[in-house]
């Protein structure tokens, strides 16, 4: 699936679009993807090294591609990078948060140290990402603010703990920020992979390294990166508080075309739960679907 014949990429011309955890799995699918919708980008990661080796294949020019190194928890650095992207494009339209780490381990292994490092990357780097774009986006009229969702959403799994809390408290910061993001035209949503993709905490080395016969059960990233696009490419008042699958909307763009009729069932794999989340986003901010 490509992005020619796109007519929603008319809507994109001259977007801007910043990613974090660009620098392997789906954050670095999603960057990849815009850029070849031909939005700018600015790819950020912690590890510029492995950053730099991703983005290593893809040509394009510095008006498209910009890379930063970003840590996600430091909230002055997330300010400059913002005030730095703006100064070379002159505005900001997509904040894209999937920075994470993903450690496996028990409740009795994680230490006081490792559950508030998890909680401010995950969680933390989302409320400094919002901080850092919300008086531009607000200046400019409006803008898209999106987080990376996963089963760990909304179910809770062993070994999990701290990443559960952060990807459940994702959700809860969308429904909240969304009725307050609303009259600025800037919406807050989450949307996750919906296929099986490369573990986050999988190196690009290891992921080289990886049998084919495991490596073949990995979707590519940048397939799933379009169902973002696709998002980005909507108005900002059309949908906010709420949580997509990536899997059902490329699967969705597949069979019926980029400009295909909405509905939950096509975008999500948990359309009720989108619907409760429309009555309730109407009920308190008074603004209807």
């Amino acid at each position: 699936m490509t992005l020619e014949a796109n007519p929603a990429m008319t809507r994109l011309a001259g977007k801007v679009v910043l990613v974090t955890g660009a620098g392997r799995g789906l954050g670095w699918g999603i960057a990849k993807a815009f850029v070849e919708a031909g939005v700018r980008v600015c790819a950020t990661d912690v590890d510029e090294a492995e950053m730099e080796a991703s983005f290593e294949g893809i040509k394009t020019g510095r008006d498209r591609l910009i890379r930063r190194p970003l840590d996600v928890t430091d909230p002055e650095m997330f300010d400059d990078v913002v005030q730095a992207v703006v100064d070379e494009w002159g505005g900001l339209d997509v904040l894209v948060h999937a920075a994470v780490t993903m450690p496996l381990i028990s409740f009795e292994e994680t230490s006081h140290s490792a559950w508030w490092n998890e909680v401010i990357i995950n969680l933390g780097g989302l409320f400094n990402g919002a901080k850092a774009v919300w008086d531009v986006m607000k200046a400019q009229g409006g803008g898209h603010i999106m987080s990376v969702a996963s089963l760990s959403s909304f179910h809770g799994f062993a070994n999990e703990v701290a990443y559960c809390v952060g990807k459940h408290g994702q959700e809860g910061f969308a429904k909240s920020l969304s009725i307050e993001a609303a009259p600025h035209n800037i919406a807050i949503n989450a949307m996750g992979p919906g296929k099986r993709i490369k573990p986050s905490g999988v190196t690009l080395a290891e992921a080289e390294a990886a049998p084919e016969d495991v490596k073949s059960t990995w979707t590519d990233p940048a397939v799933l990166g379009q169902a973002y696009v696709w998002l980005a490419s909507r108005p900002p008042g059309r949908f906010t508080g709420l949580c997509f699958n990536a899997g059902k909307i490329v699967d969705t763009i597949a069979a019926e075309g980029w400009e295909f009729d909405f509905a939950p069932e096509k975008v999500t794999s948990a359309p009720e739960d989108m619907k409760a989340r429309w009555e309730w986003y109407a009920k308190q901010s008074g603004r209807g679907y």
